[in-house]
């Protein structure tokens, strides 16, 4: 079992910044890929970003390149999400994941954490 305990997120107006942590226990942080989701109100969950085991890998969903980052640091089984340059349409709760397998897809991964509300307003 791997659980995954989350901070960060609230309001913030639309062009600031928010971190998101993902603080993990339980198994080998190392041994499990990383990625954030986010859902909006009636929509459906999907994929924001995702980093490899390692971290050498990282990819997005086109609408957050160049503005939000995803990293971690294995030695405190904690991974991040920095949001910059934040629009009301990121507004959404986010939700971070663990999974063997480094993937987009949202079945592909078995822990999950409590998710947390990130608004941006206009």
């Amino acid at each position: 079992q791997v659980q995954l305990v989350q901070s960060g997120g609230g309001l913030v107006q639309a062009g600031g910044s928010l971190r998101l942590s993902c603080a993990t226990s339980g198994r080998t942080f190392s041994n499990y890929a990383m990625a954030w989701f986010r859902q909006a109100p009636g929509k459906e969950r999907e994929f924001v970003a995702g980093i490899s085991m390692s971290g050498a890998s990282t990819f997005y969903m086109d609408s957050v390149k160049g503005r939000f980052t995803i990293s971690r640091n294995n030695d405190e089984n904690t991974a991040y999400l920095q949001m910059n340059s934040l629009r009301p349409e990121d507004t959404a709760v986010y939700y971070c994941a663990a999974s063997t397998l480094l993937s987009r897809r949202s079945q592909e991964y078995d822990y999950w954490g409590q998710g947390t509300q990130v608004t941006v307003s206009s």
